[in-house]
């Protein structure tokens, strides 16, 4: 045994050690997690920050600060071993008990497969009766020898940690933090059976299952695999009870991840951010908005996230090489989900992301022509699609690219333009959006608000019933605006028929977006058709380039003549109008 004299006091020092090492851990989960890695698993620890953040969220959990947190975050980072393993485990070496921190709390971990479920029961068993935990926190609660098995094992305080598997009968059971960790498997990803039978679970089982529904907590973390994974599901209907952490193995500053930890001691709010947002000094680059858009901080900031767009999550784990690898491997719809966390559906697609032209200027160019086209849907039941109101412009003034440029992102995808020519012909312009589920006075007055402040010259409006109710009310209220009110027939052409039969526009980049969530979300909708959740705003998209192609406003561009100039300028009546802001 080490000793030490110190002014006539012996000091042991490998108890001194031990008590450092207790008091760091306990301190942090991150911590605990490198310690204890070697009763954990059989491979080198590596650090890194990203595992390092799922770790402050879920001690914010233990603490008390969140109680409802969603962690998306590719496969192979160690969630399980953290989130399955080690938290529980830290969370009963606690030494201030509350309801969610120390051995009294009670654990309920479920995963797509009992088997995996039962692994990480294992392994964080083996732990907590390792003699390094033993050593540290073995005064702290024991095992009861009554019910140590793999599905649950309890302790004497009253603590217990219980396994189970997405779909599994959950009578009499709960949890004081219920976890589930990777609800679906990765080839689950396009079973909308099965992504159907996981959200029918958890919003009539597993979410009723807090034993204390204002203290307890519920974490899930995965993968995204699909617009209707239990992500897209809980912050389709509940996003603002949610503490979102969203990690994409590479960088996308508009989708920059931002979360509030908690309030510190001072009452002010504890912000974590992806650090590839911030710079040398820890200061962001990025800003986030009322509305939850993300901008540059400052005009320079501009240019450094644009450098940083692409970096990598993990360098030390995943480097360039193992990524493109992934990405090789995956494709590129299973990639946007599993890596960069922004599921797209497998056989969608119609409209590429890259065929949208970026503007990135602060304001719109002389438009000739302002469209705006309405998707109705007046209700506000949430299992119906909402309505949905998209603003186009047609312009024809010069723009000139120089090579190169930065466009910056579409969709999470770098858009580089490598060109240095004037475009005369008439393009498209999206120039606003929003969609919503709207009683028919409220979704009237937005719709016609929405017409007068963009200065439209025509509203289409389908034609089908709902939309003869709009238009007529329209008529009634509003009959002295500037615009026109018009019925759109789509002549019996189903909705994919229709995008597939405006694709060319795209392809030939005549259509253009500014780079704001409002527009991202607009594409985002458009590339996930027609196997994404919702389809109102792609009915309008196809809708507006119908009309502006049929109308001979805009072509494609070896279709371009000297008559359908003509015809432009004929219909155009906004051509001595100031430019408009983005």
């Amino acid at each position: 045994m080490s000793t030490l004299s110190i002014d006539g006091k012996t000091l042991d020092i490998e108890k001194q050690l031990m008590e450092l090492d207790r008091a760091d851990c306990e301190e942090s989960l991150y911590k605990f997690l490198k310690t204890a890695w070697r009763y954990v698993d059989s491979s080198d620890f590596t650090d890194g920050w990203p595992i390092e953040a799922v770790a402050e969220h879920l001690q914010a959990v233990a603490d008390g600060q969140l109680r409802r947190l969603i962690i998306n975050i590719p496969p192979r980072c160690a969630k399980s071993s953290l989130t399955s393993v080690a938290f529980p485990a830290w969370t009963w070496a606690q030494p201030t008990k509350t309801h969610t921190a120390g051995p009294g709390v009670q654990f309920l971990h479920a995963s797509y497969a009992q088997q995996l479920s039962l692994r990480d029961s294992v392994k964080c068993r083996r732990l907590i009766e390792s003699n390094w935990y033993q050593t540290l926190w073995g005064d702290r609660f024991k095992l009861t020898g009554d019910q140590n098995t793999k599905t649950r094992f309890d302790n004497d305080k009253g603590g217990s940690r219980l396994s189970t598997s997405v779909g599994s009968a959950l009578t009499g059971e709960g949890g004081s933090i219920i976890v589930v960790d990777d609800p679906n498997a990765a080839q689950e990803a396009f079973s909308e059976a099965t992504i159907h039978a996981t959200i029918e679970w958890w919003d009539s089982a597993l979410s009723t299952r807090l034993n204390d529904p204002k203290q307890g907590a519920f974490v899930v973390i995965q993968q995204r695999l699909s617009e209707e994974d239990l992500t897209g599901h809980i912050m389709s209907k509940d996003v603002g009870d949610w503490t979102h952490l969203c990690l994409p193995m590479r960088y996308e500053w508009q989708r920059h991840s931002y979360t509030v930890l908690g309030i510190d001691q001072n009452d002010e709010e504890i912000i974590w951010q992806d650090p590839r947002g911030l710079d040398k000094d820890g200061e962001p680059l990025v800003e986030v908005t009322e509305d939850g858009e993300r901008v540059p901080a400052y005009p320079e900031a501009e240019i450094e996230l644009e450098e940083r767009e692409g970096a990598l999550l993990w360098p030390e784990r995943f480097g360039e090489h193992e990524v493109e690898m992934l990405e090789r491997q995956l494709g590129p719809w299973a990639a946007a989900g599993q890596l960069q966390q922004r599921p797209e559906p497998k056989g969608g697609g119609i409209i590429k992301r890259e065929w949208w032209q970026s503007w990135d200027s602060q304001i719109y160019p002389n438009m000739d022509f302002i469209i705006a086209c309405l998707d109705t849907a007046y209700t506000t039941k949430t299992e119906n699609d909402p309505s949905a109101l998209t603003v186009w412009g047609v312009f024809s003034s010069d723009v000139t690219t120089q090579a190169p440029t930065m466009a910056g992102m579409r969709g999470g995808e770098r858009v580089n333009y490598a060109r240095s020519y004037t475009e005369t012909n008439p393009r498209v312009m999206l120039m606003y959006a929003w969609q919503g589920r709207h009683e028919l006075h409220d979704l009237v007055t937005k719709v016609a608000t929405s017409c007068r402040q963009m200065q439209v010259d025509t509203l289409l409006i389908e034609n089908k019933a709902a939309g003869h109710s709009v238009a007529q009310e329209i008529k009634r209220m509003y009959g002295f605006e500037k615009f026109s009110v018009q019925m759109f027939d789509p002549k019996s052409q189903d909705k994919l028929a229709r995008l597939y039969s405006v694709q060319h526009l795209f392809a030939e980049g005549l259509v253009y977006a500014p780079i704001k969530q409002w527009a991202d979300m607009v594409i985002n909708q458009v590339g996930q058709f027609p196997k994404g959740k919702h389809d109102d705003l792609v009915d309008t998209v196809s809708m507006a380039m119908r009309h502006l192609r049929d109308t001979g406003m805009i072509l494609r561009s070896s279709e371009w003549t000297a008559e359908a100039e003509d015809a432009l300028k004929f219909q155009s009546s906004k051509t001595s109008e100031p430019l408009y802001p983005v």
